[in-house]
């Protein structure tokens, strides 16, 4: 296998390799594509952003090839994710989540590099380096391998079948303490 490193990445620069990831990752089509590419351009520019890539190396020197990314910034209960997500997690008593949180925003690893570790290396990088109490994102509301892994960082389930527009599937919003708890 080549080394693959964890590194800052251009998110602005290589919106279009960080979506082919996510597209294969999560079966996007070519139009939602195309929908994210706007979405992610616009986060590139927020205030706090930061984003981090896995870049497999076929050789020293080389740029490498983009198999996993991940990005997030300051949560702002303004931006259209907390005002969709505020009032499931108010119900619930858990609305101070939206506030001295960094929220991940996407995290995706090919598939054909799942499994090894990438996406535990992506967000604790990601989440390392912020200042923040804690660390808010979404997830498809079901068991996958990306929920285990939150669950192993300290995140838990603080709003349960949100439905964002425009999808038909629910999601679950976690929120976990940092610093991440240390591996066991």
């Amino acid at each position: 296998m080549n080394d693959v490193t964890i590194e800052p990445f251009d998110l602005a620069g290589r919106a279009a390799e960080a979506l082919a990831v996510q597209a294969a990752a999560f079966g996007l089509s070519r139009e939602e594509v195309a929908v994210r590419l706007q979405i992610v351009s616009r986060h590139a520019l927020a205030p706090g952003v930061r984003a981090y890539g896995a870049v497999e190396r076929s050789h020293p020197g080389a740029w490498g090839r983009l198999v996993g990314f991940a990005y997030g910034m300051p949560n702002d209960r303004s931006h259209w994710w907390s005002s969709v997500i505020e009032p499931h997690l108010e119900a619930n008593g858990n609305g101070i989540w939206l506030d001295q949180s960094f929220s991940v925003t996407e995290l995706h690893v090919h598939p054909d590099h799942q499994g090894r570790g990438l996406g535990r290396r992506l967000i604790t990088t990601l989440c390392g380096g912020t200042r923040l109490p804690r660390t808010i994102l979404s997830a498809i509301d079901r068991d996958t391998p990306a929920r285990v892994l939150y669950r192993s960082l300290g995140y838990r389930d603080l709003a349960n079948q949100v439905m964002f527009p425009n999808t038909t599937v629910p999601y679950a919003v976690m929120g976990a303490r940092l610093p991440f708890p240390p591996r066991p």
